[in-house]
């Protein structure tokens, strides 16, 4: 018996953690259930849950496998090993030298909010993860669910101690794009600016700026994806978020 408690109670690796955090994820997501609905049919506390999720706390094989009775699905897809330390957790200098534990409370799915650039009335909502990859030794951000697949990225997230904001950086092919946001509210949104090109006809490309809202997937229960219209059931409450970017004010527009 002591041996069975041991080998249940064997930590599985960061790797293996952040996958299986992947895919809980995904499936809550994709079955619309909540933390606490997952938490009680696996019979966890909600606390370990989320500290599993957010990277606080690795997983162990017996939180795995009640994980995916209650899901019934496999949730490991990698070989089981003990936990290591890791060679390396602190980011490049060029990204604010964080450490990995420093920045945990970063590591969500979100639903991201910004301004159409076609339709002056809809709303362009996607999916947004940001995870700690160790093979570059930070925070990345992952985009998902985009009508415009081919324009999903992937890039950098740099988070400076001097000015207290969050940076999504992507560089490709000496093209910039830049997101600007504040850290976390109390309920885990983040609010700011988005530089980017917008495309038009033809090859024609203009800079363009707009708000950008970060909203965990677990605050929207029924979250709408793609171009969001003005009678969509989420419209309102994603309209809501664009405006407090201005209005509070995180981020400031100025004209002349």
């Amino acid at each position: 018996m002591q041996m069975q408690d041991k080998v249940s109670d064997k930590q599985l690796s960061d790797e293996q953690s952040r996958e299986i955090a992947d895919t809980i994820r995904e499936e809550l997501a994709r079955r619309r259930i909540s933390r606490q609905a997952l938490a009680e049919q696996a019979k966890l506390s909600l606390s370990t849950l989320e500290k599993v999720l957010g990277g606080r706390r690795p997983f162990t094989l017996a939180t795995t496998v009640r994980l995916e009775q209650a899901l019934g699905v496999s949730l490991r897809k990698s070989p089981v090993v003990p936990a290591s330390q890791a060679a390396n957790d602190v980011a490049p200098d060029s990204l604010g030298s964080y450490a990995h534990r420093a920045v945990t409370w970063l590591e969500d799915v979100y639903i991201t909010l910004r301004p159409s650039f076609g339709d002056k009335d809809a709303i362009f909502a996607y999916r947004t993860e940001i995870i700690w990859e160790p093979k570059v030794s930070s925070l990345v951000f992952r985009e998902g669910d985009r009508t415009d697949a081919a324009y999903e990225h992937t890039g950098e997230v740099a988070v400076p101690h001097q000015s207290g904001f969050v940076y999504l950086v992507i560089i490709k092919h000496g093209q910039h794009r830049v997101i600007t946001v504040s850290r976390p509210t109390v309920a885990g949104e983040m609010y700011g600016i988005i530089s980017t090109l917008r495309a038009g006809p033809g090859s024609q490309l203009t800079p363009i700026a707009a708000p950008i809202a970060y909203v965990p997937l677990r605050n929207v229960p029924q979250p709408s994806l793609g171009r969001v219209a003005p009678n969509d059931a989420n419209h309102a409450l994603y309209r809501k978020h664009l405006r407090r970017t201005v209005e509070e004010p995180f981020a400031l527009f100025l004209t002349q």
